[in-house]
């Protein structure tokens, strides 16, 4: 009996540790970036350009990108589902399709959190979490 209660208290205190660990330890936004640059390098840069620039009458830039910045969850779905259609960046029509991507949720949200993120965009963090909730 006592064995069975030292086993069940070991493990609440082991659940405890775990979630207390996980609760301090935020969400690494320099880490995403630094994954998800690569992931760009590998599916993005060919259209979009090495700094984002896109080409112009093209492909649309991602750096200083109204359209990409004005909705997080917009852009979740483009990078996992694609774009068809007229999108206008910049003040600038474009109507190239982008495909989707198949990539995890981790993925997803590291190659996002390096785009929002860089050549003059400051965005919020995109989560594995908010990834998955956009694939529903």
């Amino acid at each position: 009996m006592k064995i069975k209660l030292a086993f069940f208290v070991f493990g609440a205190c082991l659940s405890l540790f775990q979630m207390s660990f996980q609760a301090q330890n935020p969400f690494d936004l320099k880490s995403s970036m630094a994954r998800g640059q690569a992931i760009y390098e590998t599916y993005c840069l060919s259209c979009h350009m090495d700094k984002g620039e896109g080409l112009e009458d093209v492909y649309p830039p991602l750096a200083k990108s109204d359209y990409l910045m004005a909705d997080k969850k917009r852009s979740i779905r483009q990078v996992l589902y694609g774009v068809t259609g007229e999108i206008n960046v910049n003040g600038k029509k474009y109507n190239t399709d982008m495909t989707g991507f198949d990539l995890t949720d981790q993925e997803a949200s590291d190659v996002l959190n390096y785009i929002r993120n860089s050549w003059g965009n400051q965005g919020a963090a995109v989560t594995p979490a908010e990834v998955k909730a956009a694939r529903q």
